[in-house]
Formats: structure tokens, C-alpha cells, sequence
């Protein structure tokens, strides 16, 4: 299923820009993946826009600060199943994010749900980097130049100082 997703991020410009599902599903079968994969991405990506469609993101603009959509003094409790599911490498990235403040609360909410959706568990984490690249793109905007570069690389490769 995640090969597909990426392959309508890198097709598709924005959310917006992505033809309706059904018409998405033939171009996806036209491109030569799986009648399986095809159909677990399209369900996924219909629950990705029933739960973009009435969120407002909270992304900041270029030049204002984040204005918090939670109480600076609240904390998120993950569910035992949630937990499970997204396992220690994806809770500690999400946590990541949301310091670095590039993950609002109402976005980080939706990588929740959308990874609580994804198949098997725990979630690898270059797949919830897939998940959260995936809610930037469903409200049309891009994670800036780090954070891009955060979710596209590579870290088997990399070497720690």
C-alpha cells in the first residue's frame, strides 16, 4: 500500500490536484500495482479526506508563529493500542515533530488516525514518515525544507557524530 501512496504524492502535486478515487484507481491499475494495493490506498486515502476535509491544520504562516490549537499545558495520552501500533520509533518521532513545531495538534491527530489505519504493526517508521508526508499533502502544503528533509532521508546511511 505504501508504494502507492508514494507514487500519488510524487504524481500529484497537491491533494487537490489528485483525480477522484475511482478515476485514481485506474491509472494506479494502468501503472501496473496490484488490484490488492490499489484498493488498501484508495481506502486509505478516502480516510484521509474525510478526516482533512472539516480540520483546519494550524500550519503557521512563513512568517507568524504557531498559534497553539491545545492549551500549552496539555499533554497527549496514547492508548495502549495506539502504543502498540505505532511502537517506541514512531511516538518518539511524532514527539519530535511536535516540539520542533512543525506538527500541530489537529495534524498530529490525523497521522494518529491514519496510522492507527495502516496494516500490521508496529508501523515502520519510514512509513509514518510516508503517513505524515501524506497529511501535509492532503492540505496542500509542504513541510519546509528540513522537515522535508527529515521524512525523505535515508538514516541507514547516515553516520552519528
Amino acid at each position: 500500500m505504501f508504494e502507492v501512496l508514494v507514487y500519488v504524492y510524487e504524481n500529484y502535486w497537491r491533494g487537490d490536484a489528485c483525480p477522484e478515487l475511482q478515476q485514481l484507481g485506474r491509472k494506479l491499475s494502468a501503472h501496473g500495482f496490484e488490484a490488492e494495493e490499489i484498493s488498501a490506498a484508495l481506502v486509505w486515502l478516502d480516510g484521509l479526506n474525510l478526516a482533512a476535509q472539516n480540520t483546519e491544520p494550524g500550519l503557521p504562516e512563513a512568517d507568524e508563529a504557531p498559534a497553539p490549537l491545545q492549551s500549552p499545558g496539555s499533554m497527549r495520552i496514547y492508548s495502549i493500542a495506539e502504543q502498540d501500533h505505532l511502537g517506541p520509533q514512531c511516538l518518539g518521532f511524532i514527539s519530535f515533530l511536535e516540539s520542533s513545531g512543525v506538527l500541530p495538534a489537529a495534524m498530529r491527530e490525523i497521522v494518529v488516525d491514519r496510522a492507527m489505519a495502516a496494516p500490521g504493526g508496529p508501523v515502520p517508521l519510514d512509513d509514518l514518515k510516508i503517513i505524515v508526508l501524506m497529511v501535509y499533502w492532503s492540505f496542500g502544503a509542504e513541510p519546509d525544507a528540513l522537515v522535508l528533509d527529515e521524512l525523505c532521508d535515508d538514516t541507514e546511511d547516515r553516520i552519528a557524530h
